[in-house]
């Protein structure tokens, strides 16, 4: 477990919400990182730490997931929501640490930064946004990100407590979803993504119906329409095996002040499957 962190509770985007916070530490500017769907700010540890040669790196859990605020679905679960508590997130650690130099959100963690990034432009001097999830344009296409979304009733079926961490993590091992991870990744998720119980048995800190609900609050949200009014730098990383087409991308890009799309050969979990491969692309664009 990541036990030697800082654990920083900041309040969020409305009343009765907190978000954690993991302090990987580091010298230079602020660096924020967020999470995709599901997972936690640790899994972030491979890259982060590597960071830390540039930066001083924070990554945070977002609202029902790792160790924040877990508000009922599916209200709470609204996209615009996440934009605000990374925006509230932001503000609190450029008022102790300086202006944050760079955000690096995963696939809903980089929608989440653009919306935040919208709402308050210059929040942030770079966005890196991996694999994000941008809903089409087109209102027929959109269905498919909203309560149809068929990935929410994916969700609800999935399996959340297992009898220990190890038995979780070796599930997980012989899934075809996690067949790709490194095995850190396994352990980092297995460490931190699963709460104990008294009699030792874990259950997930995301609960399925959250995960649930934020998959049919997809389309809540329209990130093109706010790509304009983004200050900052932006880097949109198409996986070449992920989940969007890099034309779809790429409009998303034109239609920003300063932004462009650059390739990885990779899926859409690249944080979790080939860290180094988005180590190198960070450090090397910083």
């Amino acid at each position: 477990m990541l036990d030697d962190l800082s654990r920083i509770r900041l309040p969020g985007g409305e009343p009765g919400v907190e978000i954690a916070v993991l302090d990987f530490g580091g010298r230079g500017p602020a660096a924020l990182l967020h999470h995709a769907t599901g997972f936690c700010a640790a899994l972030w540890a491979p890259l982060a730490e590597r960071l830390t040669e540039r930066f001083r790196v924070f990554a945070m859990d977002a609202r029902g997931h790792g160790d924040s605020s877990k508000p009922p679905p599916p209200e709470a679960y609204r996209w615009d929501a996440f934009g605000r508590d990374v925006e509230a997130v932001a503000l609190q650690l450029a008022d102790a640490h300086g202006p944050l130099a760079l955000g690096v959100g995963h696939s809903f963690g980089g929608t989440a930064l653009t919306l935040a990034e919208g709402a308050r432009p210059g929040l942030f001097e770079r966005l890196v946004l991996v694999d994000p999830v941008v809903p089409p344009t087109d209102p027929e296409r959109r269905k498919t990100f909203g309560s149809a979304n068929p990935m929410a009733e994916g969700a609800r079926r999935r399996l959340r407590e297992w009898e220990s961490r190890a038995a979780a993590r070796t599930r997980w091992a012989g899934r075809p979803a996690f067949a790709a991870w490194t095995p850190r990744a396994l352990d980092l998720y297995a460490a931190e993504g699963l709460e104990e119980r008294a009699d030792g048995s874990v259950t997930l800190k995301c609960p399925p119906e959250v995960e649930a609900s934020i998959f049919e609050n997809a389309a809540s949200v329209d990130p093109m329409l706010c790509a304009q009014d983004l200050r900052a730098s932006v880097v949109v990383l198409w996986a070449r095996d992920g989940n969007f087409p890099r034309a779809h991308f790429e409009e998303f890009a034109r239609r920003m002040p300063n932004g462009s799309v650059r390739e990885l050969d990779a899926g859409h979990l690249v944080p979790m499957e080939d860290p180094d491969l988005l180590v190198a692309e960070l450090l090397g664009s910083a």
